[in-house]
């Protein structure tokens, strides 16, 4: 080693594998202190430094929803065929796992709200919108061929159009159906199939009869068939009735899904890539489950999340609530059926809201916005603790607080005709809500104006809406629906109005309790309910679990997750230390996923735009520029902010496949906020969103898949021997030169399989 005058000098031990690759031990420099007075012409100097501190294996992934790809083969969206092209590009690269987004039946109401993967119409069922049409059977009439590549050519647009795609497919399946269904039904292989998975497949088929028969996926509305009847079920999947090609043809859809996705999980396995799935948190009110298995959920609630990074004012996401007592009776075991099946065709899964199962959001039915809940697991607040500090009056503290100077407020000169029409005043100023607009679905569904109307009669209607829902939100405490004398408060309630023109008193009581509640005396009892639970999904099959904790995170959460060996979740932009405005990914723990952005959020693109002043702070204080930041996420600064989740201790780092292509300006031609998969503050927003580059140009450029191995070889998340057998070689070459200054004293073969901890340094003259 070639030293300067520097007394002290570092270094870090390192192997050089057979391949050529090199990896550095974990850990800081270690620092050698010289004797430089002697000034001798060559020292010999022994240090023991103890074993080699290996670093723990890290690997890197590409995030991407399966209706987001495009194929030269797809029609109209993403399909289980094209996760080969995926895995490809994802393995020359060095990318070791693909994640997607739940691929469930979603087929609720027959429209493009069925586009939001998150709310499942049977948690079993694979979604046909998946379906590769051309592999349904071998040689195809010519007829379905020119229908199916002129439905590829009508639907091949810039976002997908849920509702056309569906019907294209749907109707060519039934003509293949028609044509080649009976051979496929009489096959063996089908045979296994419909015998391993008829517990849920023929539920499942009857429940899409039903639907269509009724015309409303409102299992409440069927009727006598409202109740859920294993019998009924058998008589209406029964052969030989007038209908069953109806039921048949649901069956050979299924079948087809599974093995496509089977197939491409198959391929993923070859290739040392993982396939890692997405469990929702919820289904669909409207669904096979809460049809099958009514007990199992609190049907007169609703499911969301309170105020957070994603959403200032809560989400309503309309799922049930579960009964956790009800499940617990059986170990489980629908949660258990859930993983196993999930298994035959993932490595790894994301929990999706893992706090859901510390305690989750509840909401009433009549509930449409997030921020009228309370936890579910959680001890409420009794009248007894507050009586005891001097605070009485509890209908002024849990009713809407309505005055006649905040109707002014917000309603201006209207004032007077919207407080005779929606209130009643019950003392000299004071209003409440009259009966018939005293939930806010009431109020939703009495302020809509009709269809046709002038833009300015729209925008009045929406402030009317918006300007009522916030009146009926002024509460400072919520009565538990069981017991009138015992309180949760309202999230936030330091903002309302009600809490403002309370007495200083009462607000400092309100506080303490709003304090003690939300952040201390449910801790136990949120930390004993996941214990209940997450080992049961976690031993349920072999599958790597990754929790999603963001949001309001109780304190309880990383340790438990910690204990269960359950992996975190890390958005740079969203930071989980308090003080911090973004996170470090040098300071995140080993056992995190960490990603610059998700599903959830913009993309890194679309985030460098819409806020300024963060970018200009993020562009100093994170990347460490000194310089104005560029107006746009150049491919420069995306390649920076990769590069910090390439090194970061993690032992995943997934990134979005739009922050991957933000690496080439090649690919920046369309707007960034079209990059975007949700948006969390829209209740109806429409899942759409593609990518607009084919999978297979993705495959084949070679300046993208270099610059992604070459930052992944860099920071030790992958290896020449990950690569395919093309890519080796130039692996090999370029970690050679991005560690030439280091050189080992003694080629690979002799350093054995457990070096001596001792290290001899040979120094030439000290000057």
């Amino acid at each position: 080693l070639h030293l300067s005058g520097d007394p002290c000098t570092t270094y870090k031990y390192c192997l050089r594998d057979a391949d050529g690759s090199v990896t550095s031990e974990y850990g800081s420099d270690i620092e050698l202190g010289l004797d430089t007075s002697a000034r001798k012409p060559s020292i010999m100097i022994f240090v023991s430094d103890g074993h080699f501190r290996a670093n723990p294996w890290r690997g890197a992934g590409v995030a991407i929803p399966v209706f987001s790809l495009r194929s030269r083969e797809s029609v109209g969206v993403g399909e289980f065929a094209d996760l080969k092209l995926l895995v490809d590009f994802a393995h020359s690269a060095g990318l070791r796992l693909v994640q997607l987004l739940p691929v469930n039946d979603t087929s609720v109401n027959d429209m493009w709200w069925d586009s939001y993967p998150y709310s499942s119409l049977s948690v079993f069922a694979l979604h046909p919108l998946y379906l590769r049409l051309q592999a349904l059977a071998p040689n195809l009439p010519p007829q379905i061929q020119a229908e199916i590549e002129s439905a590829r050519a009508a639907l091949d647009g810039e976002a997908v159009d849920y509702e056309a795609t569906m019907s294209a497919k749907l109707r060519i399946a039934r003509a293949v159906f028609q044509w080649d269904g009976d051979r496929l039904l009489a096959s063996q292989p089908f045979k296994d199939y419909f015998q391993e998975n008829q517990d849920w497949l023929k539920p499942y088929a009857a429940f899409g009869f039903l639907k269509k028969l009724f015309g409303t996926a409102d299992h409440t509305q069927w009727g006598t068939l409202a109740n859920y009847s294993q019998d009924q079920v058998e008589r209406i999947v029964a052969p030989g009735t007038d209908y069953h090609a109806t039921i048949a043809f649901t069956y050979y859809v299924q079948y087809h899904l599974h093995v496509q996705l089977l197939d491409a999980a198959a391929y993923a396995h070859e290739r040392h890539v993982v396939l890692k799935g997405d469990l929702p948190i919820g289904v669909d009110r409207c669904s096979v489950d809460t049809w099958r298995f009514r007990s199992l959920f609190h049907m007169d609630t609703s499911t969301g999340a309170p105020p957070d990074a994603f959403s200032s004012e809560g989400q309503n996401w309309g799922f049930p609530t579960y009964n956790w007592e009800e499940m617990g009776r059986d170990n489980y075991a629908w949660w258990r059926a859930r993983l196993t099946q999930m298994a035959k065709y993932f490595s790894a899964y994301r929990i999706d809201h893992i706090l859901g199962f510390f305690r989750i959001w509840e909401l009433p039915d009549h509930a449409v916005c997030g921020i009228l809940g309370h936890f579910r697991p959680s001890i409420p607040i009794s009248a007894e603790e507050m009586e005891k500090e001097g605070v009485w009056d509890f209908n002024r503290l849990c009713d809407p607080y309505v005055r006649c100077h905040l109707l002014q407020e917000k309603f201006g000169q209207r004032w007077t005709e919207i407080a005779s029409k929606f209130f009643e005043e019950y003392q000299h100023m004071c209003y409440r809500f009259k009966k018939e607009y005293d939930t806010e679905k009431k109020i939703v569904a009495a302020v809509q104006p009709r269809e046709g109307s002038p833009e300015w009669l729209e925008e009045e209607a929406k402030e009317t809406r918006k300007g009522l829902l916030s009146l009926f939100q002024s509460v400072v405490l919520i009565r538990t629906q069981d017991e009138p004398r015992k309180f949760y408060p309202r999230f936030d309630c330091e903002k309302t109005a009600s809490f403002m023109e309370l007495d200083e008193h009462t607000k400092a009581v309100v506080k303490r309790l709003y304090l003690d509640y939300y952040y201390s005396r449910q801790e136990s009892l949120w930390r004993s309910n996941a214990l209940k639970t997450l080992p049961v999904l976690m031993n349920a099959s072999d599958m790597l679990a990754c929790g999603e904790d963001l949001g309001l995170v109780p304190a309880c959460v990383p340790p438990v997750l910690a204990e269960l060996g359950l992996l975190g979740l890390r958005i740079q932009r969203m930071a989980t230390k308090i003080g911090q405005d973004f996170g470090n990914p040098a300071e995140y723990d080993y056992m995190t996923v960490c990603a610059p952005s998700c599903h959830d959020t913009s993309t890194l693109r679309a985030w460098w735009e819409e806020e300024p002043e963060r970018r200009h702070k993020f562009f100093r204080s994170v990347l460490g520029f000194s310089s104005p930041a560029p107006d746009r996420c150049t491919p420069d600064v995306a390649r920076a902010i990769i590069q910090q989740h390439c090194d970061a201790p993690s032992v995943w780092a997934i990134f979005p496949l739009q922050d991957l292509m933000a690496l080439r300006e090649e690919y920046l031609t369309r707007p960034a906020n079209d990059e975007t998969i949700n948006d969390p503050t829209n209740p109806r927003h429409y899942w759409r969103f593609r990518v607009h580059v084919r999978m297979e140009d993705l495959v084949a450029d070679a300046a993208l898949i270099t610059t992604l191995q070459h930052m992944l070889l860099a920071s030790g998340r992958t290896s020449p021997s990950d690569l395919p057998d093309r890519y080796r070689s130039s692996a090999v070459d370029f970690l050679a030169h991005s560690v030439g200054s280091l050189s080992l004293s003694h080629p690979p073969a002799t350093l054995g399989a457990a070096p001596p901890p001792l290290l001899a340094l040979s120094l030439g003259a000290i000057p």
